[in-house]
């Protein structure tokens, strides 16, 4: 491939990039949100985390589900921790050290 060519795939990436991110800013710039929605959109970044990791706590290499994975089994204790503590820094130090247990296990 060419060098142009290269620049052109590089343009239309960063294009495709951002201006999914652009448009909501410039449309929604200056408006006054129904309240209701802005409620809704606080839950936006809890739905994508879960979606997330979700899957690798619970679903094994071949596709099965399972609720005795390594993982999912040290994910639950580490949740509670981190929801009765609301200390970051203790969460994962938990969630590490619960993890390195389940691995001599």
């Amino acid at each position: 491939m060419s060098l142009k060519l290269y620049l052109l795939c590089i343009l239309g990436m960063g294009l495709v990039t951002y201006i999914p991110r652009w448009l909501p800013l410039i449309w929604l710039a200056g408006r006054d949100l129904n309240p209701r929605f802005v409620r809704w959109l606080q839950f936006v970044p809890a739905c994508i985390l879960s979606a997330l990791v979700l899957p690798s706590l619970l679903i094994e290499p071949a596709g099965s589900f399972s609720l005795s994975r390594p993982e999912f089994l040290v994910a639950v204790p580490t949740l509670i921790f981190g929801v009765l503590t609301r200390s970051l820094g203790g969460t994962v130090i938990v969630g590490m050290l619960l993890f390195w247990l389940a691995g001599l296990f």
